[in-house]
């Protein structure tokens, strides 16, 4: 248990490192307005701190930074996240256009606004197309023998597949085909509509269209969707101006994780609802030893559809970017149902 001397030490310690990337010493403690300690008395509340494993002593430096335990019990017991202020708030939900149709556009915008904001990297797991619902499906022909197949689901997400179309097949035969399948798919999870291909549209089709076989294989064949959510990114050079990264070998390996889509999607996914905050090791992975990740869910019409977050150093400003974070997940929360309507 430490004392409240221990406990505004640590916070101040905490906040002066975030602040300047450089170890911090006894006598900047205490020529803080909030400290009335004396240097000897900081002193020796720093070296039991740092015996407690709540901070450590860099090498060649007479001052102190915060361990990954420090941070752990700044985080959880002695931060007050910073609110945005009305006016930051104003411009964030100024930037999302009444007119943005498509879900992968806001996902995007809010991924740029997020690393703005708080310049580290953004991430956000959009949702999982393969297990979203159709809404309605078009096939509009380009040429002779070739059409656009669009598939737009019930969180807004379009796909758009070229498809082959049989040799001389009339027009009204393109649109039946889509009747069919807009009366009998709408609704239907994207990882069966293979499957209702097969079992049932094709009796329907054999009955109304001549050489209907080609063409159901053709549709078959673009409904081979992604089976993942997709991670987007925003910022990725933000890293570069921060002190801990100035080693080429730890960016180099940190980048080559990020790249890694299956490894960040199980990261991202195993993050429960809420603010989420993961300092270093706690990552479960050697790329992120100094990395801290903020992350928070959002959701469409009541059910969770994806996370938000971002990556930064552990000697992160913990304060604003949960404020941020918090922020924007709940406006991508809002217009995503919206959309959703």
């Amino acid at each position: 248990m430490l004392t409240e001397r221990q406990l505004l030490i640590l916070h101040a310690i905490v906040d002066d490192y975030v602040r300047s990337a450089e170890p911090v010493g006894s006598r900047s403690i205490s020529k803080r307005d909030d400290i009335s300690f004396s240097s000897a008395t900081i002193r020796n509340d720093m070296a039991d701190l740092e015996e407690l494993g709540f901070l450590e002593k860099p090498h060649s430096s007479a001052g102190r930074i915060p361990s990954q335990k420090g941070y752990r019990y700044y985080v959880d017991h002695l931060l007050m996240p910073q609110h945005l202020t009305k006016l930051e708030k104003e411009g964030i939900r100024s930037l999302f256009s009444d007119r943005m149709q498509e879900v992968e556009d806001v996902i995007q915008l809010s991924a740029r606004i997020l690393s703005n904001m708080t310049s580290y990297i953004s991430i956000v797991l959009g949702p999982e197309v393969f297990e979203t619902k159709l809404r309605n499906i078009q096939i509009i022909p380009l040429t002779d023998i070739s059409a656009i197949l669009i598939l737009v689901t019930d969180t807004g997400h379009v796909e758009n597949q070229t498809i082959v179309i049989p040799p001389n097949m009339a027009g009204e035969d393109i649109q039946i085909i889509v009747n069919i399948l807009n009366d009998r798919l709408v609704g239907v999870p994207l990882y069966q509509l293979r499957n209702k291909l097969k079992t049932e549209i094709a009796g329907v089709m054999m009955r109304h269209v001549q050489n209907y076989q080609q063409m159901l294989g053709a549709i078959g064949e673009s409904l081979e969707l992604e089976k993942h959510e997709k991670v987007i990114y925003s910022g990725k050079m933000n890293l570069l101006n921060q002190p801990e990264f100035r080693d080429i070998d730890k960016v180099r390996v940190l980048f080559e994780m990020l790249e890694q889509d299956n490894i960040m999607n199980q990261v991202l996914r195993a993050n429960d609802v809420g603010v989420q905050v993961k300092i270093g090791h706690e990552n479960k992975h050697e790329a992120f030893d100094n990395i801290s990740m903020i992350t928070a869910s959002y959701e469409v019409a009541g059910k969770h559809m994806g996370t938000i977050g971002i990556i930064g150093p552990t000697r992160m400003e913990y304060r604003r970017v949960i404020g941020v974070v918090d922020t924007i997940s709940k406006d991508l929360t809002k217009i995503l149902t919206k959309l959703h309507r």
